[in-house]
């Protein structure tokens, strides 16, 4: 079984730009309401030290490998809980250039599966996706220089961007 979170948001920023505040992990903390750290390099199969803080949740630690960095275009790792197959999630951003609208599309999803997903699904879908909407928001913010509003990961404070839930294939 595999579910995936997959939320979207439009950058008014070329994907370069973008690129460059996904890759700044020092300043995590300074603008992040989700993943409010990372250490280490983005370099496919290194390992980083991440930090998540889902909305009402407590922060974890994990570290994941990471599994592509393409300039301006992905950054993807895998992440597990214990041992493969227990507990495993790929999270993605991916930044596409939106020639239409200008600026970039921005995609951030995680597929997760395991032989925990059943249990675990239900009480971490709804707050991990409030989370990447609210670092999607202040990606959005960073990158296009606007003035940071409070960091908030109320899923109602602002509309969702083409947001789903569902049980990927």
């Amino acid at each position: 079984m595999r579910r995936e979170i997959v939320t979207e948001i439009h950058i008014q920023a070329p994907p370069e730009a973008v690129w460059e505040v996904l890759l700044d992990f020092p300043a995590y903390p300074q603008w992040n309401p989700f993943i409010t750290g990372i250490s280490g390099v983005a370099d496919t199969a290194s390992r980083l030290a991440v930090t998540i803080q889902p909305p009402g949740k407590r922060p974890m630690v994990f570290r994941p490998e990471v599994l592509r960095a393409l300039p301006a275009q992905e950054l993807s790792w895998l992440g597990r809980v214990g041992i493969p197959g227990l507990f495993d999630g790929e999270h993605r951003f991916l930044l596409e250039r939106d020639e239409e609208r200008g600026g970039t599309r921005f995609l951030h999803r995680e597929t997760f599966s395991g032989i925990l997903l059943p249990l675990l699904w239900w009480t971490m879908a709804k707050p991990t996706r409030a989370g990447f909407e609210a670092m999607n928001r202040a990606l959005k913010q960073r990158a296009e220089g606007t003035p940071a509003q409070p960091a908030s990961v109320d899923a109602a404070d602002t509309p969702a961007r083409e947001t789903r839930l569902h049980e990927a294939r």
